[in-house]
């Protein structure tokens, strides 16, 4: 069984994508335009632009994301969860701190911690949560 996110940037997904390449790595993997579904309707409304994304995945270290612009109201609500970015060591949780929160909101500075070398929390430019973790302590 595999569990993974599905982020809905309500008209920002592409947006999204380009900012988590260049803040955390992330990789395109598959992007799906509305204007390219042969069943127009048939995942929803579709968004008056058809340039929008319909579906997208994102592969950021071992983990797959997936995301889309969805209805495209512009009013995301990313509540009730965060995703969390472990890395390697601190200065590499640090970087990817630093890029996440350009932008955002930091909401717990990076920081040591009895459970890890480096802990960090952060509401990014889109409003998804991010706890940013280094090696256990």
């Amino acid at each position: 069984m595999l569990i993974q996110p599905y982020l809905f940037f309500d008209g920002r997904c592409e947006e999204a994508l380009d900012f988590y390449g260049r803040a955390i790595g992330a990789q395109v993997l598959n992007l799906k335009r509305y204007k390219d579904n042969p069943e127009p309707g048939s995942a929803g409304p579709n968004p008056p632009d058809g340039n929008k994304i319909m579906h997208a995945s994102m592969r950021i270290g071992d983990s797959t994301v997936m995301a889309s612009d969805g209805m495209c109201r512009g009013q995301t609500a990313f509540r009730g969860f965060s995703l969390t970015l472990e890395t390697a060591d601190d200065a590499e949780a640090s970087r990817r701190f630093k890029a996440l929160a350009e932008g955002g909101e930091i909401t717990l500075p990076l920081a040591r911690t009895f459970f890890a070398s480096s802990f960090g929390m952060l509401r990014d430019r889109f409003g998804v949560n991010w706890m940013v973790m280094g090696p256990a302590a």
